[in-house]
């Protein structure tokens, strides 16, 4: 039998709520690089020849001013253009990646504001704290991790590049435009490899940074008590229920009161609703009851649905305290009660006789 100290109950709603507010997420560094990645390549190759033509454009630019004397004007001027083109060529694609970089991580765990992160926390300032964070089994694993992913990606893309160098000999004798197209095509080809290769990684990575996120949430049985018992306890709480309860149970119990055959009133300050139906009651039931502004909201109801009002104050009075909604009334009263209805019934054969 599990101790109730031990953690093996997943963590509840509000647990991962607290988790997401202190900005404790399950995020994968690796997911995020695939998608970088992946959108890196497909922007390079929508993007390839423009940057092909402005590089050209830089690079004859360069050529046409090889002759010229070097001057203060002339090296201003040669700056210029060549920020100016480096900034064409880098900050759109520089933009779309980092875009890719935030949709990458918001993918994950979904769009989550908080500013506790950057609240100052001195306690991480503790050299000797710090240092013995840098001494732990996951730090070393994570290590290791790293480590072989980046030699197996390495391994790889040598490979390749390799083989990719083989071809420089005959690369050498195309023409400018061939040679950037050439470049292009197996930038593309050694992206994608490394993009299958990370994906492979990412999706490990993922798997195992969702359990280890949610293995260091779970709760103890005893956590999981206590935490119900917090939420039940807190007034605030307990007070937003009573709120919603007693504003259901009042709109059911106006809704109620176009159907009823009578209001009993006091006149003022009590409003008693009584419906009665031989063939699902024994007797006459209260639907609906209600003093000072609920008896008047009752009351308004009444008028504008046609429902008899009959003042009655002791009636009133005793059917209010007596009787509980949706109850049928007790032996006591019934003879007043029945009494009024009878008066009713009389009242409403003769409108219909005049009608």
């Amino acid at each position: 039998m599990a101790d109730d100290t031990e953690k093996t109950e997943e963590p509840t709603s509000k647990k991962l709520s607290d988790a997401r507010i202190d900005g404790n997420v399950p995020k994968s560094q690796d997911v995020a690089g695939v998608v970088v990645l992946f959108v890196a390549i497909l922007s390079l190759i929508m993007m390839f020849t423009f940057i092909a033509d402005r590089m050209l454009g830089l690079t004859r630019y360069y050529f046409s001013i090889l002759n010229e004397p070097v001057t203060r004007e002339g090296m201003m001027d040669l700056a210029f253009v060549t920020f100016k083109e480096t900034l064409v060529m880098t900050v759109p694609f520089a933009l779309i990646i980092a875009i890719a970089g935030v949709a990458g991580n918001v993918s994950q765990f979904g769009f989550n504001f908080t500013t506790k992160p950057l609240v100052p926390n001195f306690s991480k300032l503790n050299p000797i704290k710090g240092l013995a964070n840098l001494f732990t089994l996951q730090k070393a694993l994570e290590s290791l991790k790293i480590t072989f992913k980046s030699f197996t990606a390495l391994g790889i893309g040598l490979i390749f590049f390799w083989y990719f160098i083989e071809e420089l000999p005959t690369v050498a004798l195309f023409t400018l435009q061939d040679q950037m197209g050439w470049l292009r095509d197996k930038a593309i080809i050694l992206a994608s490899v490394m993009l299958v290769i990370i994906f492979i990684y990412a999706i490990i990575d993922l798997f195992l940074t969702r359990k280890n996120y949610f293995d260091k949430l779970k709760m103890s049985k005893q956590e999981v008590k206590d935490e119900m018992k917090n939420m039940e306890g807190d007034p605030h709480i307990k007070a937003k229920i009573r709120q919603i309860q007693f504003q259901a149970a009042r709109k059911r119990m106006m809704s109620s009161v176009p159907t009823a055959d009578v209001v009993i009133t006091n006149p003022t300050h009590y409003a008693v609703a009584i419906v009665y139906d031989e063939t699902k009651h024994n007797a006459p039931v209260v639907v609906a009851k209600g003093v000072d502004n609920v008896a008047i909201q009752i009351k308004k109801i009444a008028r504008e649905n046609g429902v008899h009002i009959v003042q009655n104050p002791p009636l009133a009075r005793s059917l209010y305290a007596e009787v509980e909604i949706d109850r049928a009334i007790p032996d006591m009263l019934f003879a007043a009660v029945a009494e009024v209805l009878a008066y009713v019934y009389k009242m409403g054969k003769k409108r219909k006789e005049h009608s």
